[in-house]
């Protein structure tokens, strides 16, 4: 199954280099700057074209190539091959700092007679530090 692997990303490499060359070797169709804004006169975007060259051939004989290896190597790929595959789940899952903190509510104070002066609120305490802070 490795051998497979490798040889289709081989064959995928290849497909990349040779598109990459056939597509620069393609003359475009309108060489101004004109023709970039619509000033190309007759040159219509979906109008009658020419006879498919060797070239526009190639690249989309290329093309399916690079589609169709794409493919396979997702397929055919090796399970653990990636770093993301190699992470423990526990790392993956939020931390329990956050998550098992207390929720501290100050008690109720106890009923005071409404001529006694009102008692200042308790104090809430102070957050734990984060795991990161350390």
């Amino acid at each position: 199954m490795a051998f497979l692997f490798y040889l289709i990303v081989v064959l995928h490499v290849i497909a990349c280099l040779f598109l990459i060359a056939v597509v620069l070797l393609q003359q475009g169709k309108g060489q101004d700057l004109a023709s970039a804004f619509g000033g190309g006169g007759t040159q219509t975007a979906f109008g009658p074209r020419g006879s498919a060259t060797v070239l526009s051939r190639a690249t989309a004989i290329l093309a399916g190539l690079f589609v169709i290896t794409s493919l396979a190597l997702s397929i055919v790929r090796p399970q653990a091959s990636g770093v993301l595959d190699q992470v423990p789940e526990a790392a993956a899952s939020p931390s329990p700092a956050a998550s098992t903190a207390p929720a501290t509510t100050p008690a109720p104070a106890a009923q005071a007679p409404a001529s006694a002066p009102a008692e200042a609120p308790a104090a809430t305490p102070a957050p734990a530090p984060s795991p990161a802070s350390k």
